[in-house]
């Protein structure tokens, strides 16, 4: 069935024809077929489905290329006792204490709740890097389930670590081997699969070793996104983490290493050398105090440098301008940061969706996926194809999403979501939150 999404300025991503005004995007099977004038379009096809954007600006989908759907239900929670002063005791008291008591109707809960919000602010793709050490076996599977029902697409691994003994390290690797072969024969066009780790400092060589063995997937770490990483690194194996990593043969281009704040020349050469990819998560590393990126020295290394929420947000739109004004911070320099922004957010988070799905993603042209979105954003200065990544930085934000179409289904129209009973969902979501909160010793 074709289907016309109709009376937008549409905002390609495709430098042959960066911007089309009155315009229409025609696409059929979740594939597009033509990008024109909506009056041409229209006339052209007139048996076809038309949704309307009512003059809205209609942009390819956005792409968060690290989340944890995990910690959707720490919102609002305040454990008891002395809050944590550093990132060990952060991980410690708040974020494996949660996982430790993650059971697989929460870990489905929280998907629904961050899938959701993702479809409100425009994400079409998440790549998500999953922990539940409280029960781990198929628990990927919920998270797949949440997206192939709501239809968006998601990259999906299971955090390995031996932070809770051997056992449950093997069980986090035979996780990912599962759900890396399911993926192979599923037919939806929305899951993928990467070998998760969480870091180097708490996955010994054995594990590495045993994962690197049974993946034929790129891995999914968080690399140096503390002191503490590099610091346990060199003291235990006199080496850096992505030196280590190197050894084990984690790296290469199927590979995501996120965050990277205490990285050295080096290292930035291997991941280049690689081509290894890195994600920059700037308001999880402000927001944990442990330090910040030096995503122009990535960029000039030649290194793919995308961009992530971490769990911090699922508006992507709230990452590009927190990193924005840190980058400029950071280098004490108003001249730089939004050109590297731009290119993380919207070309290379693009690429990563290109490798691990294997289609042509964040583009609206003839043969790319139909993935789309409209914001209602209504800007009073000029907009130009030159000028709109000022408009998205300074002026759009997630809220301004109207409509999301991921694969060619709409999700959500006019705001309002297709198919889905938000009532029962935010009932199972209060529910499972309890649960959860009541596991942690905490009064909901």
């Amino acid at each position: 069935m074709k289907m016309i999404l109709k009376n937008g300025t549409i905002i390609t991503r495709d430098p042959q024809n960066p911007m089309v005004e009155d315009g229409a995007v025609l696409f059929e099977d979740g594939v597009i077929l033509e990008v024109g004038k909506t009056d041409a379009l229209c006339r052209t096809y007139p048996d076809a489905v038309y949704i309307d954007a009512k003059g809205g600006i209609v942009l390819p989908g956005f792409i968060n290329a690290h989340h944890h759907i995990y910690s959707a239900f720490a919102r609002g929670l305040a454990m008891p006792g002395e809050p944590p002063h550093d990132f060990p005791a952060v991980l410690e008291k708040i974020w494996w204490n949660i996982d430790r008591h993650l059971m697989r109707p929460m870990t489905r809960a929280c998907a629904y709740m961050t899938l959701i919000e993702s479809i409100r602010s425009g994400v079409t793709t998440v790549f998500d890097h999953h922990a539940s050490f409280g029960d781990i076996p198929n628990s990927l599977d919920e998270i797949a389930q949440v997206a192939t029902d709501l239809g968006i697409r998601a990259c999906l691994c299971y955090e390995i670590s031996d932070r809770d003994g051997a056992e449950k390290a093997r069980q986090s690797v035979l996780e990912n081997e599962r759900f890396e072969n399911f993926c192979k024969q599923d037919t939806s066009r929305l899951l993928a699969s990467m070998c998760g780790m969480h870091a180097s400092f708490t996955i010994s060589e054995e594990t590495m070793e045993f994962a690197r063995t049974h993946t034929q997937a790129g891995f999914h770490i968080h690399v140096c996104e503390g002191a503490y990483d590099r610091d346990h690194c060199s003291a235990t194996y006199h080496e850096t983490v992505i030196e280590r990593l190197s050894r084990h043969g984690i790296l290469g281009e199927q590979t995501i290493c996120g965050h990277c704040v205490y990285l050295t020349d080096r290292d930035r050469q291997i991941l280049a050398e690689t081509g290894t990819a890195v994600v920059h998560n700037p308001q999880s590393n402000m927001g944990n105090a442990v330090g910040v990126t030096d995503v122009r020295k990535l960029i000039e290394s030649g290194i793919l440098v995308g961009m992530g929420t971490d769990g911090f947000t699922s508006d992507i739109l709230e990452s590009v301008k927190t990193a924005n004004v840190l980058i400029k911070h950071m280098n004490q320099d108003p001249s730089v940061g939004f050109c590297e922004v731009m290119d993380m957010t919207f070309v290379n988070n693009a690429k990563l969706a290109d490798r691990h799905f294997g289609d042509t993603c964040g583009v609206i042209r003839a043969g790319a996926r139909a993935d789309l979105i409209v914001s209602d954003y209504r800007p009073m200065t000029p907009l130009t194809a030159e000028n709109i990544n000022g408009h998205i930085t300074f002026g759009m934000n997630g809220r301004n999403i109207i409509t999301t179409i991921c694969g060619g289904r709409v999700l959500m129209q006019d705001r309002v979501l297709v198919g889905i009973d938000e009532e029962k969902i935010a009932y199972m979501c209060r529910e499972q939150a309890d649960a959860l909160w009541k596991a942690l010793g905490v009064d909901p």
